[in-house]
């Protein structure tokens, strides 16, 4: 991703008074997150909505999942997605929806700085092998990385002053 979004508040669905979530706020609050919830669609297009930790670096997310699952067969057909993130009160926070397309990962220097975060962030651990992580507590188990770079990014401050930011890159 290069540069710097733009920077939109859409005063249709924002308080009076409201100003634009700053863009460094947004990234902080993707760094800080645990769990995002990953939407995809199915061959048949019903949609298909999941949790899974992601991180973000180098202004982009990153999650993984087995080539198998559900989420992977949909991403290999349609690699549009959204993972969001937040919380479930309504009067304070900043939930966030980051719409892209998911591509997989299989540089290794990539995988293994990813692979430190997920120790450090969620005492998770992950060998890097073949381009992919693997569990060391489950051989049989491995999972493909993905990288969704934001196409555009929704940011909702909740609690007075409301506000909707819109990014686009």
């Amino acid at each position: 991703m290069a540069g710097q979004p733009t920077v939109e508040l859409d005063e249709r669905f924002s308080s009076p008074g409201a100003a634009a979530r700053p863009w460094s706020e947004v990234v902080t609050a993707l760094e800080k997150a645990e769990i995002f919830w990953l939407s995809t669609v199915r061959a048949d297009a019903r949609p298909h909505v999941t949790p899974l930790p992601a991180m973000w670096l180098d202004g982009a997310l990153y999650f993984c999942t087995g080539p198998g699952e559900q989420k992977s067969r949909n991403l290999a057909a349609n690699p549009r997605c959204v993972l969001t993130t937040g919380s479930t009160a309504y009067r304070s926070g900043l939930d966030i929806v980051v719409e892209g397309e998911a591509a997989r990962v299989t540089d290794d220097a990539v995988l293994h700085r990813l692979a430190q975060m997920w120790q450090d962030k969620l005492d998770w651990h992950f060998d890097v092998v073949d381009g992919a992580f693997h569990d060391p507590d489950n051989p049989a188990g491995s999972a493909d990385v993905f990288r969704v770079a934001p196409t555009k990014v929704l940011a909702f401050g909740k609690g007075e002053p409301f506000s909707q930011t819109r990014y686009r890159f």
